[in-house]
């Protein structure tokens, strides 16, 4: 039975040492309730708090890590089954196969690739290298692969020879060992400890992990994945909802992990659905055939639109910011302080090929028809944020162009702000290009 942050506060030591990172015991406790702490942080927890509350303060979903330094993700940790519940915690790894004795300039391209997105910077987080030849070649591939990309691999080996081989060939990177069945467990776990990785489990069937998981849980390995064998989009969707449920809601610990899934269905379009079925619905490391950018680039925008938190959207500092290098005489246009719509509206102003100012208030991160709708983003908030950053010292135009869907505020905004002039802009951003050529013109 789930125990209250007030009974798991009686069992810790009570000294709010704030050692553990939380200001007090109480909060401490809250967090292990939430299942957003473990008890291994605190320092002085006793034996018999150890005994209580060692497995009750565990996340559902086990932590896991792969990789090592500036190429390390982290997975599980998950408490919710919907994102708008409160948040979803460590977005799956998009990873990519390669055979081995492939191009090595494609393993090239795979770490070079990054989209910047909304200010984030997205990468592929790992590399599977699947056998294809002997163990020796095998190893000596993976070898090659995490020299020259510093990624974590996962390592698809035909038999424990080569996966002891590759194992030792990338010691210490925090890479995967996959394929571990009942038969090969006690090896496989052998390799893991010796060289620091993690271990991707799989079966015929739910119950046949179930019994490995909980084999090497009781064991002492617990850094695991779990890689279940489905053959069709329901049933892969129906096994990971289910697996996810038994952690989350029946406190179901040897389902408690997060997943590895090998995509490759033969056609494109398939592998797309399929990937993004496993981002929707609780994949944890998640490998592609192949390396594609268009559909890589599909996939990180999704998993970032998801793997955000809904109580927190992703927002820029409000300032006065210059696209491009404006003098004082460019234009200046207004908008909110939500991620994407920033970089939205300055992207367009740069294609356009002017440079302008754009004055950026506080709006909590949120849409332009959101925040007003919200009073975040009005006539007067906006003249007040102008005055606060003293607009008026450093540009000699007196026109400012605000968003075409709150067309409503210009003459709030010109009430509020003497001597300026609202230009109503275009409603969407794409728009915002042919707005400064046929309106704006060569005005600077």
């Amino acid at each position: 039975m789930a125990l209250s942050g007030l009974q798991i506060q009686k069992l810790l030591p009570k000294t709010n040492c704030k050692e553990c990172g939380s200001s007090t015991c109480m909060a401490f406790a809250m967090k292990l309730a939430a299942k957003k702490a473990t008890l291994s942080e605190c320092p002085y927890a006793s034996e018999e708090a150890k005994r209580v509350l060692g497995a009750a303060g565990e996340p559902p979903v086990k932590g896991v890590r792969i990789g090592k330094g500036g190429a390390e993700s982290p997975l599980g940790e998950e408490t919710v089954f919907y994102r708008h519940e409160k948040t979803f915690v460590n977005k799956p790894v998009l990873a990519v196969n390669l055979d081995d004795g492939s191009d090595m300039g494609i393993a090239r391209k795979i770490r070079d690739y990054k989209l910047v997105r909304v200010g984030e910077e997205l990468t592929v987080g790992a590399i599977a290298v699947t056998q294809k030849s002997g163990a020796d070649a095998f190893a000596e591939f993976c070898g090659k692969v995490f020299n020259e990309t510093k990624l974590p691999l996962i390592l698809r080996a035909k038999d424990t020879e080569a996966m002891d081989k590759a194992s030792a060939a990338v010691a210490g990177s925090g890479s995967v060992i996959s394929g571990v069945t009942a038969e090969n467990a006690g090896e496989a776990r052998k390799f893991a400890e010796r060289d620091g990785h993690v271990l991707a489990v799989t079966a015929p069937d739910a119950d046949g992990i179930y019994a490995l998981t909980s084999e090497l849980k009781a064991g002492g390995f617990d850094d695991l994945l779990i890689e279940f064998r489905t053959h069709s989009l329901a049933e892969a969707f129906q096994t990971n909802s289910v697996a996810r449920k038994a952690a989350l809601k029946q406190n179901v610990k040897p389902m408690g992990y997060a997943s590895l899934k090998f995509i490759d269905t033969g056609n494109d379009t398939d592998d797309a659905v399929a990937a993004v079925t496993e981002i929707d619905k609780f994949g944890g490391v998640i490998v592609l055939p192949r390396f594609d950018p268009a559909l890589l680039v599909t996939l990180m925008a999704l998993r970032q639109n998801i793997y955000t938190d809904p109580q927190k959207p992703i927002q820029v500092e409000p300032k006065l910011y210059a696209i491009g290098e404006p003098d004082r005489k460019s234009p200046v246009f207004v908008t909110t302080n939500f991620s994407l719509t920033y970089f939205l509206v300055s992207g367009e102003i740069e294609n356009s090929g002017i440079s302008a100012w754009l004055v950026i208030p506080e709006c909590e991160g949120m849409s332009v028809l959101t925040s007003w709708a919200a009073g975040k983003f009005s006539g007067a908030t906006i003249a007040k944020f102008i005055k606060e950053i003293d607009l008026e010292s450093q540009v000699d135009t007196r026109e400012i162009v605000i968003p075409g869907y709150v067309a409503q505020i210009s003459g709030e905004l010109e009430e509020n702000l003497p001597g300026f002039r609202a230009l109503v802009g275009p409603g969407e951003a794409s728009d915002i290009e042919g707005f400064i050529k046929n309106v704006l013109g060569n005005r600077k």
